[in-house]
């Protein structure tokens, strides 16, 4: 069931949220796939209703800093700064858990992802669910993001109780994604916030790298485990979207750094950052912004997507973008998109 969100829709989906069931809601970010984050077996149906594997730790989602003490044991000087400056909206923060927050929540982990988000509708939810809200996107396991209810509908349709409908997400992308367990700051997943914006207030932040990811201290891990063996073991996603295969159209996805690696022929999709003066004819093309502005583009990236996948074309190129600001979380997903490293 799809309801346009108003009070009365919003009181409903809260009433579903505190019975155990699953509700599809507009986030800042993306639809999020909301459900008691305090009942193990509420959450248990969005594993099964999006065909998650159990391994992927989902976020947690509060209204208010009253929770955000009761699901950690530990808020340093430097998670509050970045709380002060940037909650609420779009960054997740990895956090040592309470006993409160259910292992299937966070994958076996002793870290809990928690994030506040600043859309009205999530967090009018969240506070008339009377309970944090566990939340991954609103979309099968691996497929493309949801930023309209429409793509929500599509992939999910009667698997979940109710989908509340606000229209397109204003950032259309998933959060930012920092560890703050242990000394060093990790970033886990480039997202809405971009990476200078964390480092202007707490300083360099380390990347995980793709042989030495932060254990559950913070540090790296020595090894070498492959990072494809790391992501499918149990317990060894540090937050969501860290597969490799992940954020994936139906139809194949190849980045290409020069237009002229774009092949003559029919059925093509192709993905253009802005607006360009080369010229194809008879090809689906879309254009993230006309003027190549970076928040514009990751706005209307994963609606792209999905006109993309949907046009019947064989293969889509997109264009590779500078990996600045939120150049390097469009890149992040495009790499994902495309099944490569």
């Amino acid at each position: 069931m799809k309801l346009k969100a108003t009070v009365k829709s919003i009181k409903f989906a809260g009433s579903i949220i505190k019975k155990g069931g699953l509700v599809a809601f507009p986030t800042e970010t993306v639809y999020g796939l909301g459900a008691d984050a305090l009942n193990k077996e509420a959450v248990a149906k969005i594993f099964e209703a999006k065909g998650r594997p159990r391994f992927d730790p989902l976020i947690v989602h509060i209204a208010d800093l009253f929770w955000l003490k009761k699901l950690t044991r530990e808020v340093d000087e430097r998670t509050m700064s970045l709380i002060k400056k940037f909650w609420p909206g779009p960054l997740t923060l990895v956090l040592l858990k309470s006993s409160i927050v259910p292992d299937i929540v966070t994958a076996g982990l002793d870290t809990v992802a928690i994030r506040m988000p600043s859309h009205p509708i999530a967090r009018k939810l969240i506070k008339l669910s009377q309970t944090p809200i566990a939340a991954p996107s609103a979309n099968i396991f691996g497929r493309l993001s949801p930023t309209t209810a429409t793509h929500v509908e599509k992939q999910l349709g009667e698997k979940i109780d109710l989908i509340l409908d606000d229209g397109k997400c204003p950032i259309g992308i998933e959060s930012t994604v920092l560890s703050l367990v242990g000394k060093k700051p990790f970033l886990l997943r480039p997202g809405g916030l971009p990476l200078e914006e964390i480092e202007k207030v707490i300083g360099k932040v380390a990347i995980q790298s793709k042989t030495n990811p932060p254990d559950r201290s913070g540090r790296e891990r020595a090894g070498k485990t492959r990072p494809t063996e790391r992501c499918q073991s149990f317990g060894r996603v540090q937050s969501p979207g860290q597969l490799l295969n992940h954020y994936s159209p139906k139809t194949p996805l190849k980045i290409i750094k020069s237009l002229k690696e774009i092949p003559s022929g029919k059925n093509i999709g192709i993905l253009f950052f802005k607006k360009s003066s080369f010229s194809i004819k008879n090809q689906t093309i879309k254009i993230l912004s006309e003027k190549g502005n970076l928040r514009e583009a990751a706005s209307n990236l994963f609606s792209a997507l999905h006109q993309l996948d949907e046009s019947g074309v064989k293969i889509i190129y997109a264009e590779s973008i500078s990996e600045s600001g939120l150049g390097r979380a469009i890149m992040d997903r495009l790499r994902r998109a495309s099944k490569k490293e």
